[in-house]
């Protein structure tokens, strides 16, 4: 047996290679790799020697030789192929181990220049993965030092590689290839190229969005069915997921999560990882219809739980902290779908142990928890993508433009900060009534505005909740007073927009005849 050794990433390589000649596989290797080996004491063939022809063009080709790719390529069981290796002198390799030049991280540099960008551009890497993994029946191909140790396991077990992994191995080198080439398009189809710049040095501009857009996922489990029991569905997640996203959770309990449980789930979830307290968020079909702040995840889920018990029933609840035994009972007291948080007590589990179905998903969040997003939101349209940046906007205190004679209170300007951060997760059109970092009524996803602030006046006087002195944010600018004057008739002393109508200035004169404050933001939140 020989294996062809050709890697950027060396990491774990030297092991690997000391494990394959302690079985007798022949090493063959190129540069730095071959260089490499042979100092740690290995006896390793250089390509140059098989091929008898010298790298050159500064490595650009070494392995682009019918004695590599006829050593991949010829089929063992085809006669024909096996004579023409004979009469072209030709060996089989039968393992085949490359990781490919860095291209990603290449371009993810601050300053990359274009010629550094074209010269880890791969050519001959990918054209071996090619060759081993359309042959996968006789080649072992190996892309990921991830796969070594499976690699070795059945080498070691048995001398040779089962049908099954050299399968699984050619699937993942096919993948790889995609990725890498789709990285590539992306890149390229991205910089605005600007000929009298070009020089070694040159560093080109880039659109935000390419000619060609590329995104590659990766199967996290096939679903039951999908939003209706007559669709199917999978589950994929970002090949890099971001740190602290619902992708990287871990479900330490109850049943298989459904389309809409993740579909809801990532709602609550992103939106607890807005607030720097401790937070809670109950989502229901999409929607928060209970959010709080509170001194622990007891007072939070308290507080979030009263603005809507009823809709509470069977929703989606999220944490920002640790579940504690205390809030582990509380919750368990009602129906739940989905309960979240970067982690849970023992106390907590075993509060949950008893109940089979509850699905509890550990996510652990980073410190900068609040920072990390996804930066790109896709949504799909006949026979087309949207694209565009996430809305990741932060509303500082000092953005806000007070626009009216009163003045909102400390307390009143607080609690807008909080409302405005809810009404970013809530379906347009929102409008959330908030008092001491508590929901008091949200309406949502309704074609009028002044529907969605009924809806949430409707909402607390079910829920028992007086709006009085409340604060209110809409997600969108008032084009009219009317919408206004429901939200203060309802109880709210202070109203949070985003400004920008042509009737902004009879709206700001209906909230001082009215005698509340307004500010304005300066920022919408559509949520469509």
């Amino acid at each position: 047996m020989r294996a062809l050794i050709s890697v950027s990433d060396k990491t774990g390589i030297v092991d690997l290679a000391k494990e394959l000649h302690a079985l007798g596989v022949g090493l063959i290797s190129t540069g730095g790799t071959a260089k490499l080996l042979a100092e740690q004491g290995l006896p390793v063939t250089e390509v140059a020697e098989v091929t008898q022809f010298p790298e050159m063009l500064d490595g650009r080709v070494k392995t682009l030789h019918p004695k590599v790719h006829g050593g991949l390529l010829a089929r063992r069981d085809t006669p024909e192929h096996m004579a023409a290796l004979k009469a072209h002198n030709i060996d089989t390799i039968d393992l085949l181990i490359v990781n490919l030049y860095p291209f990603e991280a290449t371009v993810a540099k601050a300053g990359c220049t274009l010629a550094d960008a074209i010269e880890n551009i791969d050519i001959g890497g990918p054209a071996m993965v090619r060759s081993a993994a359309k042959n996968w029946k006789d080649v072992g191909i190996v892309t990921d030092a991830s796969q070594y140790a499976d690699v070795m396991a059945e080498l070691k077990a048995h001398g040779k590689l089962s049908d099954k992994l050299r399968f699984a191995l050619s699937v993942a080198a096919f993948n790889r290839i995609s990725q890498y080439d789709g990285a590539i398009s992306n890149y390229l189809s991205s910089v605005n190229f600007e000929a009298e710049k070009l020089s070694e040095e040159y560093v080109p501009e880039r659109a935000q969005f390419s000619g060609q857009f590329n995104e590659q996922y990766v199967k996290v489990q096939d679903l039951r069915y999908g939003e209706n029991s007559h669709q199917q569905a999978a589950w994929y997640r970002d090949l890099a997921p971001a740190a602290g996203s619902l992708a990287t959770g871990v479900q330490l309990q109850g049943k298989e999560l459904s389309y809409n449980n993740i579909a809801d789930a990532d709602a609550a979830w992103e939106c607890v990882k807005s607030f720097d307290t401790s937070a809670c968020v109950i989502v229901k079909h999409a929607n928060p219809c209970g959010v709080a702040v509170g001194a622990t995840p007891l007072e939070a889920y308290s507080k979030a739980f009263q603005t809507d018990p009823t809709s509470a029933f069977g929703g989606i609840i999220a944490f920002n902290r640790p579940v504690d035994k205390a809030a582990a009972e509380a919750v368990s007291k009602q129906f739940v779908e989905v309960l979240m948080a970067p982690d849970f007590s023992a106390e907590a589990l075993e509060v949950f142990k008893s109940k089979v179905n509850v699905r509890l998903m550990k996510i652990a969040l980073p410190t900068n928890y609040g920072d990390v997003r996804n930066a790109l939101e896709t949504k799909r349209v006949g026979s087309g993508l949207l694209l565009q940046s996430a809305d990741n906007h932060e509303l500082a205190l000092a953005d806000l433009k007070i626009v009216t004679v009163k003045q909102p209170t400390p307390e009143e300007l607080s609690d807008l900060l909080f409302a405005w951060k809810v009404a970013k997760f809530v379906k347009s059109n929102a409008i959330v009534f908030c008092k001491n970092g508590m929901t008091m009524g949200v309406g949502a996803g309704q074609m009028s505005r002044l529907d969605s602030a009924r809806i949430a006046s409707i909402k607390a006087d079910a829920a028992k909740l007086s709006l009085q002195n409340t604060v209110v944010a809409s997600d969108a600018f008032f084009p009219f007073r009317d919408g206004l004057d429901v939200v203060v008739d309802a109880g709210a002393t202070c109203v949070a927009q985003p400004g920008g109508s042509m009737r902004d200035q009879e709206v700001i004169d209906a909230a001082n005849e009215r005698g509340v404050a307004m500010v304005f933001t300066g920022v919408r939140h559509f949520r469509h």
